[in-house]
């Protein structure tokens, strides 16, 4: 009876700590979660989740700033099949988290006739923070340890990588749940690989259903699924040889190894039929397409060795992010010293942690072997695409959430040696086990800080400070005026309409708001030059001409305009040029 108890005690106190973990996650996440301004991609999350259309916002004309917003206004008409019939033919990603979108921000009220930055936002974060219990889960079924679970739990609730995906209305922290959850198949299948034994049907089902729903909510889902065929690969050569030398050693007959293969490879094939039904839509928006110029290109000179900087520069935030990208240099440089004594002193702690963990007994040695397989493996595909295929994606540090959930889960064993491990207690620098392990845990929470503050993975694009510079430069009506290839430079200009419309409504004044120009090009930039010209000539002067990220020549028009002498601050996102057009 006493032994019950006990055991009903350390259940409801191992729940207790979980629901601290995620209360931390989800306090962090949703902490100034509509305080930065929205980017390019999720202009385009909220756009199409709408069910709403970029094509209708006018092109090589001057437009207002409500005309520019209009796809950004809830329409009661619109339906899902409005969100997959404008996804499928104006960009290039599966619909479920659109869907999903559609129908979460139906829960909240607009804000100036535009849709909620907050609502949409959330439904990430809420995914984001589901991921903790998901990663306690995955970690509690590959080594069986609550202590385990519970410091991967806890890393992933202070990840300031974690963070980062989940403030941004994207569909990265949804697709992070179908990864833990293949992960979790993955290592069911590994251990009946292990015993010679069956998967259950059950199983195999569930993991064609999972891979399924996750290449539904992102295409490089695949990717996961290559990392885990590759393990699968590793393991089944494992057996191969193991059986050729048992075959040479002994006459007796061998036992059956391979009785898990076949619904193995039954989950392969369902995968691989799932998948197929999206490379219609895949091949006819093509990754090659303008959408994705921008991790595409020839390699010359740094060009050649910057992925390998994008890759530790992401790695080294799953863990750890000071803000060193705040506006004074003093902070940014005690920022980068203090992460890079941190490293020093941390990495050795937490490789010594995996390997003590990899020596301990045969199944703790097959999950380490299963995780390190999967980042191994994802790494190698990631530089893969990277130099043969001229794909850079480690310039999306967004994309390695393909991997993400394994880093959390190894950590969290390492973190357990270094919690219980006696070796440990003299420590290194003086420090011993339980003290580096808070260590490292409070560096993540202040990392996660550092990302809700805007002061580490800093939003790429800053509309709200170039509003700022055009209201403190500009005295005149402005004309801001861009070339126009996708959507995704709409998205460009919207984020400034948007801080226009903001402040407007902030200060309940009605301020003179900026014309936005869409100078559409294809092949020929100079129809964009052409578009400009005939704008500049048709507008009443004075006016100021902003040409911003406009790559295109300039018409004789702007010739005539007086280009401002002063040294203007840089504002992230937006290269800019500033002509004063007098009578």
């Amino acid at each position: 009876m006493n032994v019950i108890i006990k055991t009903q005690n350390s259940k409801l106190k191992s729940l207790l700590l979980l629901a601290i973990w995620l209360l931390i996650g989800v306090g962090l996440r949703l902490t100034n979660l509509s305080a930065k301004p929205p980017w390019t991609d999720e202009f385009s999350t909220l756009v199409f989740s709408l069910g709403n259309s970029f094509l209708p916002v006018p092109l090589d004309q001057p437009i207002s700033v409500d005309i520019l917003l209009q796809p950004l206004q809830p329409l009661a008409s619109a339906g899902i099949q409005d969100v997959w019939k404008h996804l499928s033919t104006e960009s290039n990603h599966p619909p479920l988290y659109f869907i999903l979108t559609h129908w979460w921000m139906r829960l909240f009220p607009t804000h100036e006739g535009l849709v909620s930055l907050w609502g949409a936002r959330s439904l990430a974060a809420f995914f984001g923070a589901a991921s903790i219990p998901a990663i306690y889960a995955l970690t509690q079924l590959a080594f069986r340890s609550r202590l385990v679970s519970h410091l991967a739990a806890a890393m992933m609730a202070t990840s300031p990588y974690g963070i980062f995906l989940a403030q941004e209305t994207r569909h990265y922290t949804l697709a992070l749940l179908w990864v833990i959850a293949s992960f979790a198949c993955l290592v069911i299948a590994s251990r009946h690989i292990q015993n010679h034994t069956q998967i259950p049907i059950q199983i195999a089902l569930l993991w064609v259903g999972i891979n399924a729903i996750g290449i539904a909510t992102h295409y490089f889902f695949t990717l996961t699924l290559c990392c885990e065929a590759l393990v699968l690969l590793f393991f089944a050569w494992r057996q191969w040889t193991r059986k050729t030398r048992e075959k040479f050693s002994s006459s007796s007959s061998p036992p059956n190894l391979y009785s898990p293969w076949f619904r193995i490879y039954a989950v392969a094939l369902g995968t691989f039929v799932a998948a197929l039904v999206w490379l219609p839509v895949f091949l006819q928006n093509s990754y090659g397409g303008k959408l994705t110029e921008w991790i595409q290109g020839p390699r010359t000179g740094m060009a050649w060795i910057n992925p390998i900087f994008q890759a530790l520069a992401a790695w080294i935030t799953m863990i750890s992010l000071l803000p060193v990208e705040a506006s004074q240099l003093a902070v940014v440089i005690f920022s980068g010293l203090l992460m890079l004594i941190f490293f020093i002193w941390a990495v050795p702690i937490l490789v010594r942690g995996i390997k003590v963990f990899y020596l301990k007994q045969p199944q703790t040695r097959l999950m380490v072997q299963v995780f390190a397989g999967l980042i191994a493996g994802a790494i190698a595909l990631f530089f893969l695409f990277t130099y043969f295929f001229g794909i850079d994606l480690t310039r999306g540090a967004r994309y390695n959430f393909v991997y993400f959930p394994a880093v959390i889960v190894l950590l969290g064993a390492s973190l357990a040696v270094c919690w219980r491990d006696p070796v440990l207690e003299k420590g290194r620098w003086g420090i011993n086990g339980k003290k580096a392990v808070i260590i490292i845990l409070s560096m993540g929470l202040v990392s996660a800080i550092t990302v809700v503050c805007n002061l580490g993975y800093q939003k790429y694009y800053r509309p709200d400070l170039f509003v700022k510079l055009i209201e403190q430069t500009s005295h005149v009506p402005v004309l801001i005026a861009t070339t126009h290839k996708t959507h995704v430079h709409i998205g460009e200009m919207m984020g400034i309409a948007r801080e226009y419309k903001i402040q407007n409504s902030i200060q309940n004044s009605k301020s003179t708001s900026p014309l936005f120009l869409l100078a559409h090009q294809d092949e020929d930039p100079n129809t964009s030059t052409v578009a400009l010209q005939n704008t500049l000539k048709m507008l009443p002067r004075p006016f100021d001409l902003w040409l911003v990220n406009f790559y295109a020549p300039q018409p004789q028009e702007v010739k005539n305009c007086v280009a401002e002498t002063q040294s203007l601050r840089a504002v992230n996102g937006y290269e800019y040029k500033l002509y004063h057009c007098g009578d």
